[in-house]
């Protein structure tokens, strides 16, 4: 009973003298103190905000080609353009792309004033900045893909190329093409026709329903037909445009087929990604709805930026690009042979014949060592003459024996037989040949390349790019894989080490 009543005592004493209620509590909001904090005391040591002030402080921005990398003499000071470029770098790492919210965030953020040393430039400057330095914004992501090499991040010999579909300011109803206005004419046509139906019908009511409902109908008829002539004027834009569509907010992004089915209206992002830590070598934002010559531009963009100084040419290993079946273009596979980097690509057969169910030219096979076709019945193509199409040389080959042949009805509906082979064909029989010794390389490719635009578009939320026109948006896009490879360098190999290699060299 007597320890009972010391508990109870004890309890009570905690309550009610003692004050404790069990909750961590803050510290008072005002009370002051005689030594206060170091504003650098507040970011850890591993925060990625201290690569990213190291990173800037160690590009030399007047090279690159920053404005006012060297301040005027007169005028009144502006923002350094290091100062700049932190803000932005630390917003894209950080998911925030819009400039009015950089500008709330740079008055409460922590990290953001540590980084800008307290300034707090307004939305406006911020924006002006991006706007001013695009080419040398593009160059800082090129620059920190130099680093991420010198700390061994790239394999440099295994590249996935592949192309994404990316949404642009401009919904499908500021987009016009002569499929979508044609379809938008009969539309409103057919409004039209049913309000004067309805107008109609109104005049044999009687009259207090006919001063109703007439003057709406007529009012509807004027704004239909007004539609009509405006979307009249869209298609006569669209027929004097070289692209054949008009896209009213923003002029450069065009519809674009998706390849899961579906359009959107927006930019086609082209990314070389390397194979040992999914990082981005090489990007370029493109107006083009296919991927289809794009090829050895970003295989070629890839090994310029994985190529090391260190290094001669010879002690390198040959580069090898995987692309899907959009990509493939003879001319484009043939560029990147003759630039020392192998090209695998899956073959698509076109063929018409094929598609008839008659052989295609892939069911004959080609004797090197003759220059010859053999056709399935083993009857030989041989060459005849040269021919020019569309600024490609062509051999000619043929063969009169199809007449008797017993499988004339699965191969041609005439007496002989042509086929045309390019001039450089053999680099692609070889482009084939050594995709087939590789059969996980599509695998292999989905695997990289996919991981870098799920992750970008995550972070970019459903709206995708916030700027208008094609160079703006090649900038935004810049910001969006330079912060994917600095927070992918981050999560590999730390802000220590990263830090380290940055100051030593």
């Amino acid at each position: 009973m007597c320890e009972n009543a010391v508990v109870i005592i004890m309890r009570w004493f905690q309550k009610k003298v003692i004050g404790m209620k069990r909750f961590i509590e803050g510290e008072n909001r005002f009370q002051t103190t005689l030594l206060p904090e170091r504003l650098d005391e507040y970011i850890l040591e591993d925060n990625a905000v201290r690569v990213i002030d190291v990173f800037v402080d160690k590009l030399d921005l007047q090279e690159l080609g920053f404005t006012r990398a060297e301040p005027s003499v007169t005028g009144r000071p502006g923002y350094h353009p290091a100062t700049m470029l932190k803000i932005y770098v630390y917003g894209y790492l950080n998911r925030m792309q819009s400039t009015r919210r950089l500008e709330r965030e740079s008055y409460r953020n922590v990290e953001l004033i540590w980084l800008t040393g307290r300034l707090m430039p307004d939305f406006k400057t911020i924006a002006d900045f991006r706007r001013d330095n695009k080419k040398a914004i593009r160059r800082v992501c090129t620059e920190f893909v130099g680093v991420c090499r010198e700390l061994d991040l790239f394999s440099a010999t295994l590249i996935a190329i592949d192309g994404s579909k990316f949404k642009a300011v401009n919904s499908r109803d500021k987009n016009f093409t002569r499929k979508s206005v044609e379809r938008r004419l009969r539309k409103t046509q057919a409004n039209i026709d049913r309000y004067l139906a309805k107008l109609d019908a109104v005049d044999r009511e009687e009259p207090e329903i006919r001063e109703v409902t007439a003057p709406e109908l007529r009012q509807k008829i004027a704004s239909m037909e007004a539609k009509m002539e405006e979307l009249k004027q869209r298609k006569a834009e669209v027929q004097a445009h070289p692209d054949k569509q008009v896209s009213l907010t923003d002029p450069d992004a065009r519809s674009m087929m998706k390849a899961g089915g579906g359009s959107v209206v927006g930019y086609n992002v082209q990314t070389a990604v390397d194979s040992k830590h999914h990082l981005i070598a090489a990007h370029e934002v493109t107006d083009a709805p296919s991927d289809r010559g794009q090829l050895s531009s970003m295989a070629l963009q890839a090994k310029a930026a994985l190529a090391s100084d260190d290094l001669e040419a010879e002690d390198n290993e040959e580069l090898i690009v995987v692309a899907d079946p959009g990509y493939y273009k003879g001319e484009e596979i043939v560029d990147c042979y003759e630039a020392g980097i192998k090209a695998l690509v899956p073959k698509v057969d076109t063929s018409e014949s094929k598609a008839k169910g008659r052989y295609s030219k892939s069911d004959f096979r080609y004797d090197a060592d003759r220059n010859e076709y053999v056709c399935p019945a083993g009857q030989r193509l041989t060459y005849r003459f040269d021919s020019v199409e569309d600024g490609k040389t062509l051999w000619v080959y043929m063969t009169n024996q199809c007449a008797s042949c017993p499988l004339q009805s699965k191969c041609t509906t005439a007496d002989a037989k042509r086929l045309k082979r390019w001039e450089h064909e053999a680099v692609l029989d070889a482009a084939d040949a050594e995709l087939k010794k590789q059969p996980d390389a599509m695998r292999q490719r989905k695997q990289i390349v996919e991981h870098p635009y799920g992750t970008i578009k995550h972070w970019m939320g459903s709206t995708h790019f916030l700027m208008k026109r094609l160079p703006n948006v090649q900038t935004e896009m810049s910001l969006h894989v330079l912060a994917y490879n600095l927070r992918r360098a981050i999560n590999i190999v730390g802000v220590p080490a990263i830090i380290a290699k940055l100051q030593a060299a």
